[in-house]
């Protein structure tokens, strides 16, 4: 689905501007939410425009206007001479500009004056500016400059020609497994050196993932990244959710303090199942019942949706998206270890090791083996029953756990 905010705001204005009736928002967002439904995503603005309801002129115009009633910033910024708005959001607007003293193409998002005026708006986009400037990786897209110009607060960054996987998604592309692995691999990389450096995004997702046309994945918008020993920070949002609802981790949802690079994994392996089944993981009406779901509903494993994909691919995005945070990779070093493995065709390690694990813990404990605790982990063959070999495995598993239950009973007698 679509930006709601953007969505919500596009509705708002065609209303008051009289430019749409609340009927034809209406019939507008029914028709998003079934395409989303079908995997395909599209703003509401764009489906207006397909409707007749609106002209590709008026949303231009519409989305110009977020920015701020003042319009576009000064021509130059500080050494900045802007050349044409490339995107828009609910927060900021980005343009395409040249560094004059360089002679070089840049972005710059600007905050709009009705945001500037809001001191926890401002706060967060100089913060942005600071933990992106703290960071220096090929798949993180650079900072260059923060400032204010004319009353307008503005962000320099290296400008990325290309599209964003949001892009490639919303016009109904599902991903290869091989170059879904390749990105999430160039996404994984970006994490390890953002959580090396103490920070945690807290908002990964497909539209912050830029495609260059050489197909470099970097990952962008640090507005929600938080350094993980910033306990004021932390405190001061303590029992609110920030992120985005279909690839929120649930400890996001519940406002948790302790939150760290672990909540990252989570959204990489939402994003990672939209990419490869054309779908998002959780699907509802609102924001809120699809957090509800992160929270409480049971992931419908990837490669039962796709099933060209190897169960290796679907286990590892399973463990991933596990709601207990301990349950995921330990860090982003060793799902690297894994993605690698699964590129070239060999089983993920740490998936097997969690898979070995819960059988041995179900045998403990005596209850019966799920299929599902069997299936998971399988390595690189497709989903299939369990094979004699694995009867094998599961028979020694069991004969070992028994001997040590044997040897703690001796051992108790003495």
């Amino acid at each position: 689905m679509a930006d709601p905010s953007e969505d919500t705001q596009i509705a708002r204005l065609v209303v008051d501007r009289q430019i749409a009736t609340r009927e034809e928002v209406r019939v507008a967002a029914e028709q998003r939410d079934q395409l989303a439904k079908n995997g395909r995503i599209r703003p509401l603005g764009d489906i207006m425009v397909d409707l007749g309801f609106l002209t590709r002129t008026q949303l231009a115009r519409l989305t110009g206007s977020r920015e701020d009633s003042g319009g576009r910033p000064a021509q130059q910024i500080a050494g900045y001479q802007i050349q044409k708005k490339v995107g828009a959001g609910a927060m900021a607007v980005v343009y395409r500009a040249k560094q004059l003293s360089l002679d070089r193409i840049v972005a710059i998002k600007v905050l709009p004056r009705r945001l500037s005026k809001n001191k926890e708006f401002v706060e967060r986009f100089y913060r942005e500016g600071r933990a992106a400037a703290a960071l220096s990786h090929n798949n993180i897209v650079q900072a260059i400059d923060v400032g204010e110009s004319g009353g307008f607060h503005y962000f320099v960054m290296e400008f990325v020609e290309g599209c964003t996987v949001y892009d490639e998604i919303a016009e109904g592309k599902v991903y290869p497994e091989t170059e879904a692995i390749d990105i999430v691999m160039q996404m994984a990389e970006a994490l390890v050196h953002a959580h090396d450096r103490g920070f945690i995004h807290r908002d990964v997702k497909p539209k912050n993932i830029m495609l260059t046309k050489q197909r470099v994945a970097k990952l962008a918008d640090m507005g929600l990244a938080r350094e993980t020993t910033d306990l004021e920070a932390a405190m001061a949002e303590a029992g609110r959710a920030y992120g985005t609802p279909y690839y929120i981790s649930p400890e996001q949802i519940r406002g948790e303090v302790n939150i760290d690079h672990r909540a990252d994994i989570y959204s990489l392996g939402a994003t990672f199942y939209h990419m490869i089944t054309g779908r998002v993981p959780f699907e509802a009406p609102t924001p809120s019942a699809v957090m509800h779901k992160h929270l409480k509903e049971p992931l419908t494993p990837p490669d039962h949706i796709n099933t060209k994909l190897t169960s290796g691919c679907g286990a590892m995005i399973e463990m991933m998206m596990a709601k207990t945070a301990d349950e995921r990779y330990p860090s982003c070093r060793e799902l690297l270890h894994d993605l690698a493995l699964l590129a070239r065709g060999e089983p993920p390690h740490y998936t097997r090791q969690r898979m070995d694990q819960d059988v041995l813990d179900t045998l403990a404990t005596g209850d019966a083996l799920e299929p599902a605790t069997l299936n998971r982990g399988r390595g690189a063959a497709s989903a299939a029953p369990p094979t004699s070999a694995t009867s094998i495995l599961v028979i020694i598993l069991a004969i070992v756990a028994g001997i040590s239950l044997l040897l703690n009973l001796v051992l108790a007698i003495r």
